[in-house]
């Protein structure tokens, strides 16, 4: 095994595995650390997904060390922590408390701190996060329900969650080579982030030329692919024929991306239905309901419960704040009705959403496909190749993703 991953939540371990596999390197993704003995070497590439993005920051970290024990066991020479392209800016994030602990178990003297996937519109300018130009808290993602985007200055992001010191560094490669080392000597004993700059796809070449050596990365999916190819092997990943079977759409994720790519589906034709939370709370709809209506129409269906952040607002507000577990269960249950019913290709819009169902389908191991477009490849269980699945962050694809996820699959 050549790099062993870990990510925040299973949309990022989809995302940046396909990003491995597109470099060439034979990559799986796990849903959890394997319970079940496995061959390291039937894979270049370990992608764990855990659930530490939103989890509490003790459980985050704990869990964090063990998969990265158990890559290390499994004879992983080089390791990446993987964390949204769009960070997360509150004071109690997960991210610098996790990276610390990782940093500190691999006895790692420094790492990089590099979320930018500008394949997908995130950058980083002057040590400063940008969502396609527009400073992360000026974006869409400053009313992210979960994970809130109050800040861009990523030093300043990691202040509060870090015990470390983080320095930005830009210029030539000579200018960061020698701010590395200057870096070295203000941090003194102590262990220390780099945040560079990283503002066309282009830069990762030369990131990873400067860093990739490091035994240990941290950040997005923007170095992935150049790693990859820095590694790259004689291997062939595995083609999977596309399908015919019918499929079933879900989204979860209230972001605008993923309301938009609603929008676009239903306006050319699609067949949807609006799961209403608060009737599903209530006890007016339930998931038989919605079942019976799926069944009745018999073809391709998108269900989804995405909302406009105010209306989700005004529901916490009023006391409704188990909707979005009561949703994910819903949607997960839906999932595995459809799977058994031989809806053999599940596409799922939103992270939390799509750890609810691969959690409620059973699958823990995948091998990575064809990507629909960045960060959002197609998975296919390792132990049921006739089934195909696609998960995608909320706040990733273009807005006729949902059409061309069902023309690929």
């Amino acid at each position: 095994m050549l790099i062993g991953c870990i990510a925040d939540d299973f949309t990022g371990g989809s995302d940046i595995a396909s990003f491995f596999a597109k470099g060439g390197l034979s990559t799986v993704l796990y849903n959890g650390i394997p319970e079940e003995n496995i061959d390291p070497a039937k894979s270049d590439v370990c992608v764990i997904a855990l659930k530490t993005r939103t989890q509490a920051t003790a459980d985050a970290v704990e869990d964090s060390l063990k998969a990265v024990k158990w890559l290390k066991e499994q004879g992983a020479q080089q390791f990446y922590v993987k964390y949204c392209s769009t960070f997360d800016s509150t004071p109690e994030g997960n991210i610098g408390p996790i990276c610390d602990a990782v940093m500190e178990f691999l006895e790692t003297p420094y790492t990089i701190l590099c979320p930018a996937l500008p394949v997908n519109g995130r950058t980083v300018k002057n040590g400063c996060l940008y969502v396609y130009g527009v400073p992360l808290h000026e974006s869409s993602m400053k009313d992210h329900p979960l994970t809130p985007m109050w800040d861009y200055d990523l030093t300043r992001l990691m202040d509060p969650q870090s015990k470390f010191p983080s320095f930005k560094a830009a210029g030539s490669e000579n200018d960061i080579v020698n701010f590395t080392e200057s870096s070295k000597s203000e941090a003194g004993d102590m262990p220390f982030y780099i945040v560079p700059d990283f503002e066309k796809q282009e830069d990762a070449e030369e990131l990873v030329k400067l860093f990739g050596g490091l035994k240990l990365l941290t950040g997005g999916s923007g170095l992935a692919e150049a790693l990859a190819k820095k590694h790259k092997r004689d291997n062939k990943n595995r083609v999977f024929e596309k399908l015919n079977t019918s499929a079933l759409l879900l989204a979860g994720s209230c972001s605008e991306t993923t309301r938009n790519q609603i929008k676009v589906y239903e306006e050319a034709g699609g067949a949807s239905y609006f799961i209403d939370p608060l009737k599903l709370l209530s006890g007016e709809e339930s998931v038989d309901n919605i079942w019976r209506h799926i069944t009745e129409y018999e073809e391709t269906m998108l269900l989804y419960s995405s909302d406009t952040p105010e209306n989700v607002k005004r529901n916490k507000q009023n006391g409704k704040t188990d909707i979005a577990g009561m949703l994910e269960e819903a949607i997960a249950e839906l999932a595995a009705r459809a799977l058994e019913a031989g809806y053999h290709r599940i596409i799922v819009a939103g992270g939390e959403t799509s750890g609810a169902v691969t959690k409620q389908l059973g699958y823990t191991e995948y091998y990575i496909g064809e990507s629909i477009e960045p960060g959002v490849p197609i998975m296919i269980p390792t132990k049921d190749h006739r089934t195909r699945i696609v998960l995608k962050s909320g706040n990733f694809g273009k807005p006729d993703f949902f059409l061309r996820a069902l023309s690929s699959t």
